[in-house]
């Protein structure tokens, strides 16, 4: 890649993946687990982007159980991950003609071991030099440092870095971490939200790469 002059950095969830299922049914799970009162399906999907202890946090958990129900979660996740997780429409055309023209990364707020293993499953995580989850920062979006970590991967020198995702939270880190973004509405936050962080917004993934690919 060495005539590579830009470097994409994907969201997944709402992004490049669809794993809502997933996602409410660990929560579900991890709700029975502990016999603590059910919150609405709504409810969890309005925090999804968000690390999980703050999504419990915000649910109503109690800070010194938050930990308990996220150790039950993840393992209840990782069992269902890969059949309760589907790539959205045209996801896999979008990383097909990013990996084209860019060099590639993903930084999700998904812990980074179960994320691997679900791009491996869809022979998706070649086409990527770097992938930064949870377990790898101190500081998750909305904070510059996963972006950060990303970029260590890479030589940034006279390359453009842009970051596409579907929440403000990745529009945050993008612009906490000095580099470009866009946003895609085919995630878990609405196109006028998503307008208060970025003017260059797509329906999807693949019209995001678009863009980047005539600008070249």
């Amino acid at each position: 890649m060495g005539g590579v002059r830009l470097i994409i950095l994907f969201d997944l969830d709402g992004t490049l993946i669809d794993s809502t299922e997933a996602i409410l049914e660990s929560f579900h799970n991890s709700f029975d687990h502990h016999n603590y009162l059910h919150v609405s399906d709504e409810k969890i999907k309005a925090l999804i982007g968000h690390p999980l202890d703050i999504m419990y946090k915000e649910l109503g958990v109690e800070e010194e159980k938050v930990w308990d129900f996220v150790q039950t979660y993840k393992e209840y996740y990782r069992e269902i991950s890969t059949q309760k997780t589907k790539l959205l429409p045209c996801a896999q055309e979008a990383i097909e003609l990013a990996s084209s023209f860019a060099s590639l990364g993903i930084v999700t707020t998904k812990t980074g071991k179960y994320s691997q293993i679900l791009m491996e499953h869809f022979d998706l995580m070649d086409k990527f030099d770097v992938l930064i989850g949870r377990e790898h920062v101190t500081h998750p979006k909305p904070d510059a440092e996963p972006i950060v970590r990303a970029l260590e991967a890479f030589d940034v020198s006279k390359k453009e870095v842009w970051m596409i995702g579907d929440t403000h939270m990745d529009m945050l880190c993008a612009q906490n971490a000095g580099v470009k973004s866009i946003g895609v509405t085919s995630g878990y936050e609405h196109e006028d939200e998503l307008k208060k962080f970025t003017n260059i917004l797509f329906n999807d993934a693949f019209q995001a790469v678009s863009y980047l690919k005539s600008r070249k």
